[in-house]
């Protein structure tokens, strides 16, 4: 079978539903859907590499459909920052370089600190967060646990009230699974970061913001540390957390 994607949409996809991209339309058609989750996971699971080639009619013998949802879920995979698509090389799985992935934490050092903390301020609801923890705990593989920490983070900031920041951080969630996904073939910390992420949440749910942020920010500088090049620090005269 090509690509060796282990599942086939006639089979229960791992983690349906959760692995699909939140912002996409629920008119999107089921077994497009279903073709969706399946690529995605093999990408994070990785399955298949990143630079490798995505040919929509070998997609769809491996997976059992025809080429339009294929299609559309590339497009959509596409949208999210896990595939790139070239008019003259057609589609294939994102590479990102330590570079890229350096930036992507930096925006999020920028931005998701101060999401969270807004959260707690305005009295979030934390049920969301501890689910998503538990099922990264019980999670199959790194695709899995992956996207389960990325819907924690998510549940972390939803409530800051602020729609264009949660949608900006919203737009880094899928780029930050492919990068933790692969930082974990390399180094498998996962269990590090579950620690970090029940100790931000138990500063969320205690409503003590400050620490939750501080938390927060230690954490993902932390992750990007040990993985690729850290981000830039602050300039000179700028206030950061310890």
């Amino acid at each position: 079978m090509p690509y060796g994607i282990r599942t086939s949409v006639s089979q229960p996809v791992p983690a349906a539903g959760q692995l699909f991209a939140d912002g996409v339309s629920g008119a999107v058609p089921p077994r497009t859907v279903a073709v969706l989750d399946a690529i995605k996971h093999a990408i994070l699971a990785g399955e298949l590499q990143p630079g490798q080639a995505l040919v929509e009619t070998e997609l769809a013998h491996a997976l059992g459909v025809s080429k339009t949802p294929v299609r559309e879920a590339l497009k959509t995979l596409a949208g999210a920052g896990l595939v790139t698509m070239s008019p003259y090389r057609g589609a294939a799985v994102r590479a990102i370089d330590s570079e890229t992935a350096s930036a992507i934490y930096d925006m999020r050092l920028l931005l998701e600190p101060e999401a969270v903390r807004r959260s707690v301020d305005r009295g979030g609801g934390w049920e969301q967060a501890r689910r998503a923890l538990q099922r990264a705990d019980a999670a199959a593989d790194r695709a899995q646990r992956s996207l389960e920490n990325r819907d924690f983070h998510r549940s972390m900031y939803l409530a800051c009230g602020n729609p264009l920041l949660v949608s900006t951080l919203d737009d880094l969630r899928d780029q930050t699974a492919l990068v933790s996904a692969a930082a974990w073939r390399q180094e498998p910390s996962w269990q590090q970061e579950a620690r970090e992420h029940r100790a931000i949440l138990d500063a969320a749910q205690a409503g003590d913001s400050g620490r939750a942020a501080t938390l927060l920010r230690a954490h993902i500088g932390g992750f990007s540390a040990r993985h690729f090049a850290p981000p830039h620090p602050p300039t000179a005269g700028t206030a950061d957390a310890p």
